[in-house]
């Protein structure tokens, strides 16, 4: 029997880059692989090649592991440059205002790369060089901006993406406008450096000739990032966040990243309450669960050291499991890959780059992150970290396996509001029985500090009457909330898929 993959992602060119290595012998982590690469360099301003992110895998018949391969704080070998130096402020009015910090000052050390690279060395079934081939080739050959990159450029080309000279001149025409829904990008730097690490693996970026030329660059400029934080970063394997709900077994990504742990006790907590259906009571529920599990995050798990959010997770993990609500309420730009087989594997990949630093590395083609900016993820600051910490995560890329064999890999771009879809889609799909496309479409809500005062955003079609709580409605289904991609192997129904309609959305298939 032919080995079948399906995948499932928020573009039919990432998607169909996933089927073309599954096509030539790959298996799930490899489809997702080359979903990911070929994302982090078509995806423009929505994810970018100097991400970060958590790769989660789990075989038939083995453990669940979880790739770490998130951002750190920079800054080896420096002692004359502070924090904050190299960055400013970009305010622009998506989701109702958001504001960021951009600039060199605001890069963090990249690891997508090197999780990428070791799941393909452990997990993969054919050479990483056929992986990074997708994602070469549309570099080589362009390709068409897409509409979610558009949005994303009509609010941000300028005060992000607009003050250095590479990436000014990569998303605007020659009288000044920005790139619009279908016109060709074309980056030729990117192709080069993409032929780079397709030979030497992603050593060129962290030992080579890449990473000389993107610290150089930064350290030019009164920025943190260092070849020797480059040279020192390391993909770390660890065990997921593991929780039962009904007849599925659920592994999500576990501390230091906070994302999974939250995820975790809003479906522990949803579980409890027996909720069989949506409406105004359930609206009422859903608000509540996420407002307690959010001010959780926000007064124990944001800006702690990575001992304490080991401890403090498991703390409200115990705390979700026995519904001490007492004690619980008393707390004060991404992109998602998922992919199975017909032999039972999946993987679930989340990588983010922020909303981007604006920094295209001179000759590199390489978009990098503004991880180090992201005001709304360390509202604490980050001047305390030393070099080499990992950086808080939402980030839940999620495994799900039903008593009977059935494996589900989902997960969400969206940043704070990443673990809430997730969790709502879950919701929709395990105890309401929702096919995947119904729980994915289905509308959502999310709770949030807005304008200091806690808020509910919640699409249009759900019931607020019972809500009690400030709520502001978006029209529709909106990419705010998320863009919830998921992919699921039935031992007797086949393989299935849905893509959110929030974010466009793609499936493919591939057959070896």
């Amino acid at each position: 029997m032919p080995r079948k993959v399906i995948i499932a992602s928020d573009a039919q060119i990432v998607v169909d880059a996933g089927a073309a290595v599954a096509n030539r012998g790959g298996n799930a982590v490899d489809a997702a692989l080359a979903a990911t690469l070929t994302s982090m360099c078509t995806n423009l301003g929505i994810v970018a090649p100097g991400a970060s992110g958590f790769i989660t895998i789990w075989r038939k018949g083995e453990n669940p592991i979880t790739i770490d391969a998130y951002a750190e704080m920079p800054g080896r070998g420096l002692n004359s440059v502070k924090f904050g130096s190299g960055m400013k402020e970009a305010f622009f009015a998506y989701g109702g205002g958001t504001s960021t910090m951009v600039g060199y000052g605001s890069v963090a050390t990249p690891g997508i790369f090197a999780g990428l690279g070791l799941a393909a060395e452990k997990y993969g079934n054919i050479p990483w060089s056929e992986i990074v081939n997708p994602a070469q080739r549309q570099a080589i050959q362009g390709f068409p901006l897409s509409r979610v990159a558009a949005e994303y450029f009509a609010y941000t080309h300028q005060v992000i993406f607009g003050w250095h000279p590479d990436s000014y001149r990569v998303i605007h025409k020659a009288d000044g406008s920005h790139l619009t829904l279908g016109n060709r990008v074309q980056i030729p730097e990117l192709a080069r450096s993409l032929q780079l690490i397709a030979e030497e693996g992603v050593n060129a970026l962290y030992r080579g000739e890449l990473g000389e030329k993107i610290t150089s660059e930064i350290q030019a400029n009164q920025g943190l990032l260092t070849a020797e934080d480059l040279a020192h970063y390391q993909a770390i394997e660890r065990s997921p966040v593991m929780i039962k709900i009904g007849d599925w077994s659920i592994a999500t990504n576990p501390a230091p990243a906070v994302g999974g742990t939250c995820l975790a006790a809003m479906l522990l907590l949803t579980k409890k309450r027996s909720l069989t259906q949506w409406n105004a009571a359930t609206v009422k529920e859903i608000a509540e669960i996420q407002q307690a599990v959010l001010q959780y995050r926000s007064n124990y798990l944001e800006g702690a050291t990575k001992d304490k959010i080991t401890q403090e997770a498991a703390r409200l993990l115990s705390m979700a499991a026995q519904e001490d609500w007492q004690q619980l309420t008393k707390s004060p730009s991404t992109i998602h890959i998922s992919a199975v087989d017909s032999d039972g594997l999946a993987c679930s990949i989340s990588a983010s780059s922020g909303y981007g630093s604006g920094v295209m590395a001179g000759g590199t083609g390489l978009w990098l992150n503004n991880s180090l900016g992201e005001i709304e993820l360390h509202p604490q600051g980050l001047h305390d970290l030393s070099p080499g910490t990992r950086l808080t995560s939402n980030m839940a890329p999620t495994i799900c396996r039903h008593d009977n064999g059935t494996v589900l890999a989902i997960g969400s771009p969206g940043a704070s509001r990443i673990t809430t879809a997730i969790a709502q889609v879950l919701f929709n799909f395990i105890d309401l029985d929702m096919s995947l496309e119904q729980a994915i479409s289905h509308p959502r809500l999310h709770f949030e500090v807005f304008n200091n005062i806690p808020t509910i955003a919640l699409e249009t079609g759900l019931d607020i009457s019972k809500l009690g709580i400030p709520n502001r409605q978006f029209e529709g289904l909106s990419m705010y909330f998320g863009g919830v991609q998921a992919a699921m192997a039935h031992p007797n129904e086949g393989l299935t898929a849905a893509a959110d309609p929030r974010r466009i959305g793609g499936i493919a298939w591939g057959e070896n």
